[in-house]
């Protein structure tokens, strides 16, 4: 039971630190200057998808990957268009974007970005294979979600120190140049 959950933890954390969720992490603590929001709406997506992976196994590998990856793509593609035209006022306080929004908003809006965005994903894909390798699937679903909510737990701290020393102007160009990035990269892996 121990090794499916270290199994789980470290290859679920290396695959997930360079991914794009833990840039939309990062993305949407910036946006909203409320970390621990985000880190709660990307956790409870995460348990979605683990649950998911874990129950479902080596089914998972049947879905349709191209209507998923186009599907991921378009949201990065809007959300990188969403980000560059967004104006760029200079806004010490978090501005207006930042000050109305609720706790449970902003949980909301990363729970649906990363829920989306995480499906059929490589981290779901790799949780799936090991649930199907050990005959532990709760040991499994926590090794997962707990390397899961490790890297969003990084990315909303360094959203933290990003907003307290990079203008948000910059942040959120970098950030829309990054969805759109992803956005081509879903786009060409869908038909690759």
């Amino acid at each position: 039971m121990i090794t499916a959950f270290l199994v789980a933890f470290g290859t679920v954390f290396l695959a997930e630190l360079p991914d794009k969720t833990m840039v939309a992490s990062l993305v949407l603590t910036t946006r909203f200057h409320r970390p621990f929001a985000v880190w709660v709406g990307v956790s409870a997506a995460f348990v979605m998808h683990v649950v998911l992976a874990v129950s479902l196994g080596s089914l998972l590998r049947h879905l349709p990957v191209t209507p998923v990856r186009c599907a991921v793509a378009v949201l990065f593609l809007v959300g990188g268009i969403i980000m560059l035209r967004t104006k760029h006022e200079d806004q010490e306080d978090g501005g207006p974007d930042a000050a109305g929004v609720s706790f449970r908003k902003v949980a909301l809006t990363a729970a649906s970005v990363v829920g989306l965005a995480e499906f059929g994903d490589l981290t779901q894909l790799a949780t799936a294979g090991i649930a199907t390798r050990y005959s532990a699937p709760v040991a499994v679903a926590l090794g997962a979600w707990c390397a899961l909510v490790t890297v969003a737990a990084l990315a909303v701290t360094a959203g933290r120190w990003i907003v307290q020393h990079v203008p948000l102007k910059i942040v959120q160009r970098v950030a829309g140049i990054v969805f759109i990035a992803f956005g081509v990269a879903s786009a060409v892996s869908a038909f690759a």
